[in-house]
């Protein structure tokens, strides 16, 4: 089969661009794929983090056409003339942030008027979290024109079909980000290259710091974490908001010598150290569809600790590969990070993660793509 995929790749941080660079590079083990990529940075609206390239090393990245920029109209219409030259059966739109409405809409009605090819919607989310009023009709105008859509939660897989009540949609679960397993140390070597001590366990928070996120409760839950337990908080990524309130929140709460931040885009090459340094993953989220860091986490074989917000909880085990709790509770937090410490929960959750390996691999995903546009009727979730 033949696909055209668009989104964003190398030279872009974040998690859209390495799952659009795993996913276009596991597709074509088995199929024709076209890759159009954007020649240009996003604008600062949209990634208010650095905008630098990513600094990897260790880069990810696969064949691709630098074809599109965001704002021009005009490679939008030159993505679409190179997709009705190649006539793929299937085009790969990604759907995460109501900022892509104008050239989603474009190249999709396009397509679908001028062309025989099918639309495929993946849906990172319906409506981003931090979101607008208007998004989910921007959503709706762009997403009416598609033929097929994957989502990744309960949430939006209702949303969407309440918008399409015959659409052909799946639900699936955002596949494991293994692609970070690079030479990654023990994990005493591991805290020790961090200066953590051998009798302090490790919390780790990672990823972009944005409000939804859940961070003050984390912090709000350490003193409590502290009075019984000797650990190290650390908060590793770039912060998209102001840092200096997360530094008043910590002083405030005394915490100062029990946390280490590390304000930056990690490379590639260096985001198994932190994992291993970690005994548990920590996702204080206040709302969320999915997360690239708790596969990240399952990736590494670590266990995490997150809230119900969104589609979290659909992820994971409760019990048994992970402990799940309401969002904004810094007490039920704290109360759960004891109890894994204290029940030991660390190398049995460990081993139930292994377990449900091949339930996240992007082989499924694949598969799924492959059924769900060669299906002709009918729909199922």
């Amino acid at each position: 089969m033949k696909f055209c995929v668009i989104g964003p790749t190398y030279p872009y941080r974040g998690g859209i661009a390495h799952f659009t660079t795993v996913l276009v590079t596991y597709l074509r083990r088995s199929h024709d794929v076209s890759f159009y990529s954007f020649s240009k940075p996003y604008p600062r609206l949209l990634f208010p983090g650095n905008p630098e390239k990513d600094p990897s090393t260790h880069v990810l990245r696969t064949d691709c056409e630098y074809l599109l920029r965001p704002l021009n109209p005009f490679t939008w219409l030159r993505a679409f003339k190179r997709i009705r030259e190649e006539r793929p059966q299937v085009v790969v739109l990604q759907w995460w942030v109501p900022f892509w409405t104008p050239m989603s809409m474009t190249i999709s009605s396009l397509v679908k008027r001028f062309t025989a090819s099918k639309i495929l919607f993946l849906c990172h989310h319906i409506t981003p979290p931090e979101g607008g009023p208007f998004d989910f009709l921007f959503a709706r105008s762009v997403l009416v024109t598609g033929d097929y859509f994957i989502v990744m939660s309960d949430h939006d897989y209702a949303q969407l079909r309440a918008v399409l009540p015959q659409g052909n949609i799946r639900k699936t679960f955002l596949p494991t980000y293994d692609m970070f397993d690079l030479h990654t140390p023990s994990h005493e070597e591991a805290k020790r290259r961090l200066g953590i001590s051998s009798e302090e366990k490790t919390v780790l928070f990672f990823g972009f710091v944005r409000r939804y996120k859940g961070l003050r409760y984390l912090l709000e839950a350490m003193p409590h974490v502290l009075n019984r337990v000797p650990v190290r908080l650390l908060i590793v990524g770039e912060f998209w908001e102001e840092e200096q309130p997360y530094k008043e929140i910590i002083d405030r709460l005394g915490i100062r010598q029990h946390v280490s931040t590390v304000n930056a885009y990690v490379p590639n090459e260096e985001v198994g150290l932190y994992f291993s340094a970690a005994n548990v993953v920590v996702l204080p989220y206040l709302e969320a569809t999915q997360s690239g860091v708790l596969q990240m986490a399952y990736a590494f074989g670590k266990p995490v600790i997150v809230t119900s917000a969104g589609g979290l909880a659909e992820v994971v085990r409760d019990g048994e590969t992970c402990l799940v709790l309401p969002p904004k509770d810094s007490s039920a937090l704290a109360e759960a990070i004891l109890r894994y410490f204290d029940k030991e929960l660390e190398v049995p959750f460990a081993r139930k993660i292994a377990e449900d390996k091949d339930t996240f691999s992007w082989i499924n995903l694949v598969h799924l793509i492959e059924e769900l546009v060669t299906e002709r009727t009918g729909h199922k979730k």
